[in-house]
């Protein structure tokens, strides 16, 4: 199966389990990989025959913008399961979801949920 690989979606949110995280809100990063028949665009050069990736990268933004989850992984499943109940073309989903500044004490780094979801019976 092809995929779209779709990177560096960021949005500013307000998904957290602590309350100032969803009072002050913080930088997420999505990272998408989208399974879909890309055959047909290989021939025809038509945005008919694929996917319009604009529409999956608004709608990533307006969940990351406007969800107040207390955890990354129900915002994680949340992206997925929309992108999959947006028609036919995509089959399966990967999502990797990163807070990009976790408010840990002395944590610098990155915490990233990845989950994969498919359409039944593909």
């Amino acid at each position: 199966m092809d995929c779209i690989n779709l990177t560096g979606i960021r949005a500013y949110g307000y998904t957290g389990y602590l309350a100032e995280e969803q009072v002050l809100g913080q930088w997420f990063e999505v990272n998408l990989k989208l399974w879909l028949d890309l055959a047909a665009a290989g021939q025809t050069d038509a945005i008919a025959d694929t996917l319009d990736y604009r529409s999956v990268i608004s709608l990533v933004q307006h969940l990351v913008k406007t969800s107040k989850f207390a955890l990354v992984e129900r915002l994680a499943a949340a992206i997925a399961d929309s992108i999959l109940q947006q028609g036919d073309r995509i089959t399966q989903v990967q999502v990797t979801l990163t807070k990009l500044a976790a408010p840990i004490p002395d944590f610098s780094g990155q915490i990233s949920i990845e989950l994969t979801r498919a359409k039944p019976n593909c």
